[in-house]
């Protein structure tokens, strides 16, 4: 959902693009009267077909003011990406009604040229009429063009380059006009056809721009963007942690852009670093491309670093299983494998044993030196029905981890001990303080030599769970013997 300021900003946006719009359409009203008026009183086949070209120019300008109105309504289920395309529709339409009438023009062109006498009277009114649509048209062309570009509205575009081509082919018309007025001064037969002439340049430049504006319009409703604009939302997406840019798919709907970007991330990433570099991407492109509606979708990949107890995770976690205790014995070229396995515990043996196998074989495939695997398995306990224990619980506990100390005449400082029953075993766990300069293997080896003994001790014992720390002050314990 959009916050208050964009949704304030996109009414602020359609209100402006209405308001040029509607003073097109009034603009084109006036120019269509006044040259409609003065060419049928001068008859002047320049200013007709001009007047024809503002009449024109009025139903297009019609027609924009409606397509801007539907386009600025919001998605919905029926126009998921929005009713932006309305604009190009209108675009459309547009240059199809400039390409009508140049087909008219031209006809008329060649029949007063060749085949018809048409007496022009030129006059002062149809160069006063002509001057002021060349200012009402600038005006007009400047505003349009202007909105267009902030807003990227290619239907007030194409209005733009309506109201910019009457001003050259009013200019061209005023001199078609001079020249038969100077034919009856000079009596130069010719140059009395120069507002026919006159009349097929307005024509062949409004079949020009009409052109370029309608190939353009046709690229954008079949969804065809700009080289530049994919190129551009390509190098945004590869922020710090993209493996690669698998896909870029762009299309416009009207002034709106939409971006579908597929990114290729590390597999051993978690989802919530591999959701963080998907922001980012999405922030760059937006910031290459202004108010673009950008979604990225992340897939995992190998990167080729990872080492083999990150793949051999990886590959459990894939299967539903969770990874511990992993063990790696060299034989020759190749390697045995040994690593406990939790399952769902309340899998019956046959269930679990078949999900096992199944990540075996898959180890297997993937690491190709791979001689043999012994799988451990053990339930995650989640499900578990587990109560708080009796203090007859935990005074068997206690005192075998002092005797454990006084036995290995090491203190190790056994501490927040808490002893929970699970079913009918106990699960103990408990912090001890350790050499901080202890290797992390020496570190282990401790707690298992630790658990071994407790387990002697406590028959029947669970989970046990042992926190290692450094002690507060000075070196801590070895290892017991």
């Amino acid at each position: 959902m959009a916050s208050e300021p964009q949704a304030e900003s996109v009414l602020h946006a359609n209100r402006e693009k209405r308001w040029v719009a509607l003073s097109s359409v009034l603009a084109a009203v006036l120019l269509t009267g006044m040259k409609v008026v003065v060419g049928l009183l001068t008859g002047s086949l320049g200013i007709l077909s001009e007047a024809a070209h503002s009449a024109l120019d009025l139903v297009a300008a019609v027609i924009t003011l409606w397509a801007v109105r539907v386009s600025g309504q919001p998605a919905d289920p029926e126009h998921t990406y929005g009713h932006g395309k309305y604009e190009n529709l209108s675009a459309l339409f547009e240059t199809i009604l400039l390409l009508v009438t140049c087909v008219w023009i031209f006809y008329e062109v060649v029949k007063r040229l060749f085949f018809a006498e048409v007496h022009v009277e030129p006059s002062l009114w149809a160069f006063v009429v002509m001057g002021v649509s060349i200012a009402v048209d600038l005006t007009r062309s400047r505003a349009l063009a202007r909105t267009a570009r902030k807003y990227q509205s290619q239907a007030l575009e194409a209005d733009a380059l309506h109201f910019s081509t009457d001003v050259w082919s009013s200019s061209v018309v005023i001199v078609g006009m001079g020249l038969v007025m100077l034919s009856q001064k000079l009596q130069i037969v010719w140059l009395a056809k120069a507002d026919a002439v006159a009349a097929a340049a307005v024509a062949c430049i409004v079949v020009y721009v009409s052109g370029k504006l309608g190939k353009r319009t046709i690229a954008e409703l079949l969804d065809a963007v700009p080289p530049e604009l994919r190129e551009k939302a390509l190098r945004a997406a590869r922020v710090q942690g993209v493996l690669d840019v698998r896909q870029v798919r762009i299309r416009k709907s009207g002034p709106e852009i939409f971006a579908d970007v597929i990114l290729t991330v590390g597999r051993d990433l978690s989802l919530e670093r591999a959701h963080d570099i998907a922001s980012l991407s999405e922030a760059a492109i937006r910031k290459e491309l202004p108010g673009s509606d950008v979604v990225v979708h992340t897939e995992p990949v190998e990167t080729g670093q990872e080492g083999l107890l990150t793949t051999v995770r990886l590959l459990a976690a894939r299967h539903g299983l969770g990874a511990h205790g992993i063990r790696v014995y060299a034989q020759g070229e190749r390697f045995c494998l040994e690593l406990h396995l939790e399952v769902d515990e309340q899998l019956r043996v046959r269930e679990a044993h078949d999900k096992v196998t199944q990540f075996e074989q898959a180890l297997h495939q993937t690491l190709g030196r791979l001689e043999r695997v012994v799988s451990h398995i053990e339930p995650t306990g989640d499900s578990s029905a587990t109560r708080t224990s009796l203090p007859e619980d935990e005074e068997p506990v206690r005192r075998a981890l002092e005797a454990l100390c006084v036995e290995s005449g090491v203190t190790f400082n056994p501490h927040d001990v808490a002893v929970k029953r699970v079913g009918d075993e106990l699960s103990v766990s408990f912090h001890c303080a350790m050499d901080a300069e202890a290797s992390i293997a020496e570190a282990h080896a401790m707690t298992e030599q630790m658990e071994k003994r407790l387990r002697e001790r406590v028959p029947n014992l669970g989970r046990v769970t042992i926190h290692v720390e450094p002690p507060e002050d000075g070196p801590g314990p070895g290892l017991p013997n």
